[in-house]
């Protein structure tokens, strides 16, 4: 078993070949690390493998000589979940970023790891077709990191997580195995399905080397609302409203706060002369008049409620893209204040009663915390993000956050919700994994890791303790 450093570099550019491997400062700092901004990179290098067979030798040398791999995507993430600070080779896949096949009768693509959200998307809109996964992270998320997250973005609602466009994968277990699994079959009765093991794993389990995606219909004429709201019970009363005349892509929200946020980063002109508490966005394929008037039925009926008290609905793509930058420009305009980030569930029945429960739990122990809310609201998905007082220290704002997301995470099982909807567990989250899975579900996943990763190489110390 190798234990000096050089000697094991050396190996490894051995396998992997020279130029895919840099020990450099500057490639440790951004390969050994993701969003999160807590934690200091320290690998002992990074590799860039081209090939399947590579991935496959690299495992197998790792196995033999107990040395701890860390995978790398867009790292895109928020929860430390590709983050090395204990010497760990570093895996990125950003050279894995081919598309290999489309099968345009079974509308499938097999792309490589690396394949970037946003190319997969622009190349399902070349064969006339759609790729329906989107989060603001597209430009630099890989389908790798998304599927080891089972990433969900904007337009669940509708289309599903990650998950629900996978009809194949091939993986090489932290054993070095390498498994084919359900090779793009709609119908596949023959036992467990592994596929399904791994989208989610976050790279605990194996590396994801090979994604058969299902693409589907193009939407015709995508159309957004933006409505004013005034308080968090209206804005799921207006959901309740559209989705009763209308057939929704996306049902997203955010506050007044956040938005403010936006507007001091951007060029964006605000959208409504009087602010309002919070905004709720609204997306739809208007495929006929009828969708169209559905909408707009449904906008005059929440104004004449009261629940809705200004609005306005796009009328070219140009005019949908700026809206949708009110909401997805929001991560990008608060990180200069070093947000603290909780990534829950609930379900959206819950959504207003959890958000007041944990604006009076942070205001009540730290009223100098301002707080940011936003998220997915149609699928009970919000990000609630704390931000750094510009006078307090990172390790003391990283401290007290860690305290109060404790009675969070307390508020989250008590709502019967997860601490982590789609980013994963990661570090960042591992000790409070206690609050949605029971000790019997642990207990079987980390037993499952033994079996796909005997020698507790592949990215140890996330999702599980």
């Amino acid at each position: 078993m190798l234990a000096n450093p050089i000697d094991i570099m050396t190996s490894i550019a051995n396998i992997v070949g020279v130029d895919n491997l840099a020990s450099d400062d500057g490639a440790k700092q951004i390969y050994g690390l993701d969003w999160t901004r807590f934690y200091s990179p320290a690998p002992l290098c990074v590799v860039f493998p081209k090939s399947i067979e590579i991935v496959q030798a690299l495992v197998l040398f790792a196995c033999k000589n107990g040395i701890s791999l860390v995978p790398s995507g867009g790292r895109t993430g928020l929860s430390g979940g590709a983050v090395a600070r204990n010497g760990e080779v570093v895996v990125s896949f950003e050279k894995m970023n081919q598309v290999l096949e489309f099968d345009a009768i079974d509308q499938v693509v097999t792309v490589q790891p690396g394949v970037v959200t946003e190319a997969l998307q622009q190349f399902a809109d070349e064969q006339g077709l759609f790729y329906p996964v989107d989060f603001a992270s597209a430009g630099s998320s890989q389908i790798g990191g998304n599927l080891a997250t089972n990433a969900g973005g904007i337009k669940v609602l509708q289309y599903g997580l990650t998950r629900d466009w996978v009809v194949g994968l091939k993986v090489v277990t932290g054993a070095g195995e390498l498994l084919d699994l359900n090779r793009s079959l709609i119908k596949n009765a023959t036992g467990y399905d592994f596929r399904h093991l791994f989208i989610g794993s976050e790279g605990t389990l194996g590396f994801i080397v090979e994604a058969s995606m299902k693409l589907a219909r193009k939407p015709e004429n995508l159309t957004v609302v933006l409505l004013a709201v005034p308080d968090m019970t209206n804005v799921i009363s207006v959901m309740t409203q559209f989705r009763a005349n209308v057939e929704l892509t996306a049902f997203e929200f955010f506050s007044d706060k956040a938005l403010e946020h936006v507007l001091a980063h951007s060029e964006l002109s605000r959208p409504f002369t009087e602010p309002s508490a919070f905004y709720a966005l609204i997306e739809f394929d208007q495929r006929n008049s009828a969708v169209m008037d559905a909408a707009l039925g449904a906008f005059e009926s929440c104004v004449e409620a009261g629940i809705a008290v200004d609005g306005v609905i796009s009328q070219s793509e140009q005019q949908r893209k700026d809206i949708w930058r009110y909401r997805e420009d929001i991560s990008e305009a608060i990180t200069p204040h070093t947000p603290y980030k909780n990534d829950v569930s609930v379900r959206v029945s819950k959504v207003s009663e959890f958000l007041k429960a944990v604006d009076v739990t942070v205001a009540s122990a730290y009223p100098e915390f301002e707080i940011v809310w936003f998220g997915h609201i149609g699928d009970g998905n919000l990000h609630l993000n704390i931000l750094k007082p510009a006078d307090w220290p990172l390790d003391r704002f990283k401290r007290e956050c860690e305290a109060v997301s404790e009675q969070v995470m307390k508020l989250v099982q008590r709502f019967a919700g997860s601490i982590s909807a789609e980013h994963g567990v990661g570090l960042l989250k591992r000790d409070q994994l206690k609050y949605s899975r029971s000790a019997e579900e642990i207990a079987l996943m980390k037993s499952m890791k033994r079996i796909f990763d005997p020698a507790g190489i592949m990215n140890p110390g996330k999702l599980l303790a």
